[in-house]
């Protein structure tokens, strides 16, 4: 399950930061079932795997965080017995899947109450908050219009537009990258997930920049919808993730270079509010 978990994770079948956190979190568990001479064995393996897990993404502020409080609980508590250290390793993992899920679902309650009913919102790739927030405000009696960007090259996008289209008061339009110029213009409010926030800069799907930049010039606020544990001021240096050029284009580059980075630095500055489980933050 961990060698799967990592693959996974490294070729980003899994697109939610959160989910990537809890399916890590969740492969630590096989270990609970193989068998181990010693505590110390045990917590070896605990460590070894879980920098496995860790070093599968290491731009995944969400990943980091969970897999290190599993691992850190465990090997600070000093079990007596395997089974005891087994027992503790479950019942971390539980914990840590716990807050992660109800992060994200108290942050999508936080946000309902400044979706504006009728409001026009603009959303870039996919981000499970952000569906959980629209999900909850319509639930609530509200309708939006929302233009989805593609997120390309990999079109992460309209998976979030197939999403919307299934909400009975989502009128949902999927838009080229390029055309969210065109399109910002007639927003109220630009609504998007984060990966992270490290310091004052957020990381987020490549993209994110131009969208604030534009929407910044254009007056349109900028709400990103997060957990908390995904603002890390200390002792997380945040590592792009360059996928591969085929990505791009699927034919060889004769003479040429091809870039994919997965994530872009959006200043801080150019955001209205960070929205988490812990409240709203204005900027």
């Amino acid at each position: 399950m961990i060698d799967e978990t990592v693959e996974e994770i490294q070729d980003m079948q899994t697109h939610s930061s959160s989910v990537v956190a809890i399916n890590a979190t969740r492969a630590l568990e096989e270990l609970v079932d193989r068998e181990f001479a010693t505590v110390e064995e045990f917590e070896r393996a605990l460590e070894r795997n879980g920098s496995v897990l860790r070093r599968a993404n290491p731009s995944h502020a969400a990943l980091q965080n969970a897999v290190r409080a599993v691992v850190d609980e465990v090997t600070a508590a000093e079990a007596d017995t395997v089974e005891e250290a087994k027992r503790l390793t479950s019942e971390s993992i539980d914990a840590v899947v716990s807050k992660v899920e109800s992060g994200k679902r108290r942050a999508a309650e936080n946000a309902v109450p400044h979706l504006e009913d009728g409001a026009t919102l603009l959303t870039h790739d996919y981000s499970s908050t952000v569906l959980e927030a629209l999900e909850q405000a319509v639930d609530a009696g509200k309708t939006f219009d929302v233009y989805i960007t593609e997120a390309r090259p990999r079109y992460i996008g309209r998976k979030t537009a197939r999403s919307l289209a299934d909400l009975e008061g989502v009128d949902p339009t999927l838009i080229t990258d390029s055309a969210n110029g065109l399109y910002l213009a007639k927003c109220d409010r630009v609504v998007v997930g984060m990966d992270c926030i490290v310091d004052d800069t957020l990381y987020n799907r490549v993209g994110t920049f131009p969208i604030a930049a534009t929407a910044a010039q254009l007056d349109v606020p900028v709400t990103v919808l997060g957990a908390a544990s995904k603002l890390v001021s200390e002792g997380f240096v945040f590592e792009n993730e360059f996928r591969s050029g085929s990505e791009v284009m699927p034919e060889p580059a004769d003479g040429f270079a091809v870039e994919n980075p997965a994530y872009d630095a959006t200043p801080v500055s150019l955001l209205e509010s960070v929205i988490t489980d812990e409240g709203r933050q204005e900027f």
